[in-house]
């Protein structure tokens, strides 16, 4: 049924009355600046956003004095880690981390290798926590990467534990969208690791290594994904059929404490 004449307006009025302009253009700054690929000059930045120098100078103060961005060399701006830092103090992250942390030392010691936990941010999945190899050689991932959901072995972990319209609200998210061809391949995929229970990959962003990972589950779905990068290396204390084995173990025993401690299990 069409909305009535009346009805728009209300709701105009109503979006007009809530309007907070500076708010909004800070926002705009800070969410262009944390998605580019490198850092964005006061000039780029008016021109992303279709703004003046003038509307937007003490925006852009405010946000590096307030430590959300920083000037780079060259002139550019780029975002800190504050707004990491602000969202791992969530409880959920915070009661996550704890449980995690003492569990993914024990697996980097029995296998000596690096392992990291990945959880959801729109349609990324970002690194919350990582744990260095115990050995001498390692590959690890920094804490606040991020990385588009059907790209990574955690995002895929992540995306198959989860019912089918959580599933299509995610695929709403991704940046940039995937074709029909592409969905189809990716569900087909998911269902696959949903049964396996776990996902192995060569990586696509380090040659020689091999992405392992397992769910964190919080019920029936996945809260997080622990994520192993594979090093085939001389000696090898633990092969990799060995490596996942002991990952998926760690990954059982970390969902086994957040259900203790979880009320709304």
């Amino acid at each position: 049924m069409p909305r009535r004449p009346e009805t728009e307006r209300a709701d105009d009025q109503e979006a007009q009355r809530y309007r907070a302009p500076a708010l909004d253009k800070g926002i705009d700054v800070l969410e262009l600046v944390s998605r580019a690929p490198t850092p964005l000059t006061l000039s780029a930045i008016t021109k992303e956003l279709g703004r003046s120098t003038g509307e937007l100078f003490r925006m852009i103060l405010v946000l590096e004095r307030r430590g959300y961005i920083r000037q780079v060399d060259g002139g550019g701006y780029a975002p800190t880690s504050r707004l990491f830092q602000l969202a791992m103090e969530q409880a959920p992250i915070k009661t996550l981390q704890e449980f995690a942390l003492p569990w993914m030392r024990t697996l980097s010691a029995r296998t000596e290798q690096s392992c990291h936990l990945a959880v959801r941010a729109g349609g990324d999945i970002v690194i919350i926590s990582r744990m260095e190899s115990s050995g001498l050689l390692g590959y690890s991932v920094r804490l606040g990467y991020r990385r588009p959901i059907p790209l990574a072995a955690s995002g895929m972990v992540l995306y198959a534990f989860q019912p089918y319209d959580v599933r299509e609200n995610w695929e709403s998210e991704f940046q940039p969208a995937l074709s029909d061809n592409q969905l189809v391949r990716l569900r087909r995929d998911a269902d696959k690791i949903l049964r396996q229970g776990s996902f192995q990959q060569n990586s696509t962003v380090m040659p020689g290594v091999t992405d392992i990972s397992a769910p964190i589950m919080r019920g029936d779905l996945a809260t997080a994904a622990l994520t192993m990068p594979f090093v085939r290396k001389a000696p090898l204390p633990v092969d990799l059929d060995g490596c996942l084995a002991i990952l998926k173990e760690i990954a059982r025993a970390i969902s086994a404490e957040l259900a203790a401690t979880d009320y709304r299990i």
